[in-house]
């Protein structure tokens, strides 16, 4: 069947590997999804090689690998769930794993061996988005604002897509006029790794550890006063600025957890707020997705620091909030195959239009 692309996507959080099969005959739409938990080895792996260590080349390869057999696994199971075989995919959009990203010294990697994704699933594979981007001047992130024009931008309406992964971004998407977007700062990446290390839990379910809390205001103060958050756009961010570390250094010692819970949640919404206050005023909705997108105390927070602005999900414009940016990578790699350009040079600050990705053959 023509028209069937795979996304696969795990980001910033490293929890797990997202898959979208996506139809893009028409408009674009989600016909099935899986997810995968990664493995807490291979999340271990990951988290080490955003800084620097022994032996990074080996370790980034072997890294690779298994994330290849992650993601070959995760296909399967998805045309399992939704009955298709891999002749019925035109190809894979695998985003593959942030490990660094370095745009101002002319770098960004997201880890995958494709050629081993592509020999273990029997379908073409489309990766590396972001190098092209960034080979032209670019930030190489975010790229999903293209993919929010071209799925939920409206001329009845100014809306803002807000996605919160490990880091947050948004896009800005008037009724007339430039697309705009760039990263806000952290999502859920401090929230997770700071729940992690003091409850052992995978993430803050509906922001209910957050909720019990009180925000720490001159921790907060601190913790805003990044230059990031003041910086223009375009711009973007990763677990290289915004990590447990860098709260670490901000503490006295003497907070306790759930405030400390309450505090990084109250910045991730600040920041938000501050990037749709200062860039997305027009927008009368704010679209939520990612992970954050089910924090329901994340979202009062941004209910109230946002009085006026509708807050909601994507789920209300056709797409589920957890699928929306496999499903982008799948629409990316669409874009690869047609030679068509991925990025949004408003965005992401490169020279102009560029078709992204590097093209593996089944």
């Amino acid at each position: 069947m023509p028209g069937l692309f795979i996304g696969l996507m795990s980001g910033t959080s490293m929890d797990g590997i997202d898959a979208v099969l996506l139809d893009v005959n028409n408009a674009p739409r989600v016909l099935g999804h899986a997810h995968q938990p990664f493995s807490p080895q291979l999340r271990q792996s990951l988290l080490a090689l955003n800084s620097s260590g022994s032996d990074e080349l080996h370790r980034a390869a072997q890294a690779g690998n298994a994330l290849a057999l992650g993601y070959a696994a995760v296909v399967r199971t998805l045309l399992e769930l939704a009955r298709h075989n891999t002749t019925d995919i035109s190809a894979i959009g695998c985003h593959g794993q942030t490990v660094r990203h370095q745009p101002q010294a002319g770098y960004t990697i997201q880890l995958v061996n494709a050629a081993l994704l592509a020999e273990l699933a029997g379908i073409r594979v489309v990766c590396d988005f972001r190098s092209r981007d960034i080979a032209a001047g670019g930030e190489g992130a975010p790229l999903v604002p293209a993919f929010h024009q071209a799925v939920f931008a409206s001329p009845k309406e100014s809306r803002a897509v807000i996605n919160i992964g490990g880091i947050a971004n948004i896009s800005c998407l008037p009724r007339t006029g430039t697309v705009s977007g760039f990263d806000c700062g952290p999502g859920n990446a401090l929230m997770d790794g700071w729940i992690a290390e003091h409850r052992s839990a995978a993430y803050d379910r509906g922001g209910a550890w957050a909720a019990s809390g009180r925000v720490l205001p001159e921790l907060a103060d601190r913790l805003l006063a990044h230059e990031f958050f003041g910086r223009l756009p375009p711009k973007s961010t990763g677990r290289e600025t915004f990590n447990l570390q860098w709260l670490r250094n901000a503490l006295s010692g003497n907070e306790k957890p759930a405030d400390v819970q309450a505090t990084l949640c109250e910045v991730t919404a600040a920041g938000i707020a501050r990037a749709a206050n200062d860039h997305c005023a027009e927008a009368s909705t704010l679209y939520l997705c990612g992970g954050g997108a089910r924090n329901d105390w994340l979202r009062s927070r941004l209910a109230a620091l946002l009085p006026g602005r509708r807050i909601d999900v994507t789920d209300s414009l056709g797409i589920a909030a957890e699928t929306v940016e496999a499903a982008a990578f799948a629409w990316l790699a669409q874009c690869a195959l047609e030679n068509r350009p991925g990025n949004l040079p408003a965005v992401t600050g490169a020279r102009g239009p560029r078709v992204l990705g590097a093209i593996y053959p089944a």
